[in-house]
Order: C-alpha cells, then sequence, then structure tokens
C-alpha cells in the first residue's frame, strides 16, 4: 500500500511516501481502507517537535518512535475483521475515534495510558489502517470527505464547550475561529448550546462565512482595541472564552471576561508561554481549563449532532495523499476556512 511515514522530527521533508505492506488486523481490530484523513496540528507539531523530542514527544512518556505514519481523522470502509469481531462490520464505512486508553468511562481522555492513532500507532495517512473495531462508528454523514474532518477538531471542540458548561444566551468567544476547532467552537456553542458567539479571525473577510455558521460578530485580532470592541459588541464582559491561541490574545481575553468567567485553552498556535498576573485570576474569580480532546460519549453525542445537521463540515481544501508536504505546508498558512483533507 501507498503510505507516508514521518522519519524523524524536523521539516516537511521528513515526510516521505513509502510503499509498505497492507497490516493485518489483529483478534479485536479491522482493517480500514482509509477514504479521507484530515490533517491536524497534532501531527505537525509532533513532526516538528513542539512537544518535545525523543521522550514525551507524544502522548505517552516513551515519546513518538520514528518512522510513523500520522493522521487520525480517518474514513474508511471497513474490508476486514479480526476473529473476535462481528464479521458483519465488512462493508461498513465508519469513522474512527482516535485514541486508545484503559481509562474510566468519562475519564479516557486523561488516562495515564492514553494512546493517539498517528503517533503511538500508525495512522491514516495511508491507503489503509487497523483499528480496534469497538473504536469504529458509523459514518455521520454519506460522504467520507465530509465525515472525516470531525474526529480530533470536533471532540475538541465539543469537549471544551462542555466542560464550560455553556448555556442558551451566554456570549462565548471563539479565538482562531475560521479554522479545523475554532470553526467547529463556533458551530457547537451556537447550533447546539444556543450560546451567542463572538468570533475572532486575522481576515475580516470572513465575516459573512463565520456568521453564516452561527456567528453574532466577527472581529480582527489585529484591531488595536480588539478589548473595547468585543465589550462594545456585547454590550459588557463575557462569559466565557473558547482558545486555540495561546499567549497572542490571553490577556485580552482575561480582560473581557466577567467576573466569574471560564478561559478554556485547547491549543497556543500564537505562543506557547505566556505572562498572568494572578491578581486577575482572582480579583476576577476567573476559571481556567486545559482542553484537550474528549470522552467516547462525547463523540457519540457529536456525531448525532453531525447527522442532525447542527453541526456541518467545513472544508478549505484536498489534496492527494502524495502532495502531503504541500498540504501540511498549506495548512499552517493564515486565512483559510474549515479543515484541510487528503485523499489517498
Amino acid at each position: 500500500m501507498k503510505a507516508v511515514q514521518v522519519t524523524g522530527y524536523g521539516d516537511v521533508d521528513q515526510l516521505q511516501v513509502v510503499d509498505k505492506d497492507i497490516p493485518e488486523p489483529k483478534s479485536n481490530e479491522v482493517l480500514i481502507k482509509v477514504k479521507a484523513c484530515a490533517i491536524n496540528n497534532t501531527e505537525i507539531w509532533m513532526r516538528e517537535g513542539a512537544y518535545g523530542t525523543g521522550g514525551k514527544s507524544g502522548w505517552r512518556p516513551e515519546g513518538v518512535h520514528f518512522p510513523r505514519i500520522p493522521g487520525s481523522d480517518i474514513t474508511g470502509t471497513i474490508e476486514k475483521a479480526g476473529s473476535e469481531v462481528d464479521q458483519h462490520m465488512i462493508g461498513r464505512d465508519v469513522v474512527v475515534f482516535p485514541f486508545t486508553s484503559s481509562g474510566d468511562e468519562g475519564k479516557e481522555h486523561i488516562a495515564e495510558d492514553m494512546s493517539f492513532i498517528g503517533s503511538e500507532y500508525d495512522g491514516g495517512y495511508a491507503e489503509y489502517v487497523v483499528w480496534p473495531a469497538e473504536l469504529c462508528f458509523d459514518m455521520p454523514l454519506s460522504d467520507y470527505t465530509e465525515s472525516t474532518v470531525f474526529s480530533v477538531s470536533g471532540m475538541t471542540a465539543w469537549h471544551m464547550i462542555e466542560q464550560l458548561q455553556v448555556q442558551p444566551g451566554e456570549t462565548i468567544m471563539v479565538t482562531g475561529a475560521n479554522g479545523g476547532v475554532g470553526s467547529l467552537n463556533v458551530q457547537i456553542a451556537s447550533q447546539v448550546f444556543g450560546a451567542k458567539v463572538i468570533a475572532i479571525v486575522g481576515d475580516l473577510a470572513l465575516e459573512e462565512r463565520l456568521k453564516e455558521l452561527g456567528a453574532d460578530h466577527v472581529l480582527s485580532y489585529r484591531s488595536e482595541r480588539l478589548a473595547e470592541e468585543i465589550l462594545e459588541a456585547n454590550g459588557g464582559p463575557i462569559d466565557s472564552v473558547v482558545d486555540v491561541v495561546g499567549d497572542a490574545l490571553f490577556s485580552t481575553s482575561l480582560e473581557v471576561l466577567k467576573k466569574g468567567g471560564k478561559f478554556c485553552t485547547s491549543g497556543s498556535a500564537g505562543g506557547q508561554k505566556t505572562e498572568l498576573d494572578f491578581r486577575t485570576l482572582y480579583l476576577k474569580h476567573i476559571t481556567l481549563y486545559g482542553s484537550v480532546l474528549g470522552t467516547r460519549a462525547e463523540f457519540k453525542r457529536m456525531l448525532q449532532a453531525i447527522s442532525e445537521g447542527k453541526i456541518k463540515p467545513v472544508i478549505d481544501r484536498t489534496f492527494p495523499l502524495e502532495k502531503a508536504r504541500e498540504a501540511q505546508t498549506y495548512f499552517k498558512q493564515a486565512g483559510k476556512t474549515g479543515k484541510i483533507v487528503l485523499i489517498p
């Protein structure tokens, strides 16, 4: 089969197109013919060493072992099933839940042995992948490319909104609102949980598109009056922030939050380190949340909302699998809206 491997830490030249044997499913696994695989920051940061190099570079203490086939947002058709798997699964079109874990229900994502497909296991930058049958779910939409964009970004966004216990009528600020997680945060907060959304982007040419997704206001982080504009748009301080940017908008976020407000982050594309005046935190009674991925129950609720049309796929562009270098390079460019997808 054709696959793309990461051969080590570094630039996109570490991505190599190779021919490999089709993997054989274990007794509890299925073999999936990959139809689409969306790109996430996760596999790019892993390659670049943003999580570290050597030990602790992945989700497990021992770090990533190279070469590794990346890719975690996977849809495809089951072509073969292990001996312990219901053979009726063969032929099903599925979307992959992206990690294994021994954690109790509701705590799967915080278990010490959480292991991620595309990091600890070979992933979806390939024509075939094997995965536990119990972690394969029916596609929420009939189209492979449209169904593949939700697994990691969607679950991450859904978990952030549930963590904040968002209520109808509350105002939520979404940073990086045109990205994979951000565009889904806009939809989930507004269309599923009934919140008012202030979307933060770089280019206001995206305003109409973001409002179509459910944003009430669209503002640019390039404005020198951003904090004032947020307060003016809402008529006062806001309830919560869902953030994927990190340092670049951290101080502004805390400034515009109400007393008792909440800040939830799942990324740091705009800077991984920041300064915090603790007086702001305790005088305003702000609660901070760190958030990565989510639970199987949340994943199922998300898939149901997608199938009901409450959350729609947002796709910027597709690339053939062998153009993975170009796709990851394009992924890092500003001004996109939604996901980038590889097609084997």
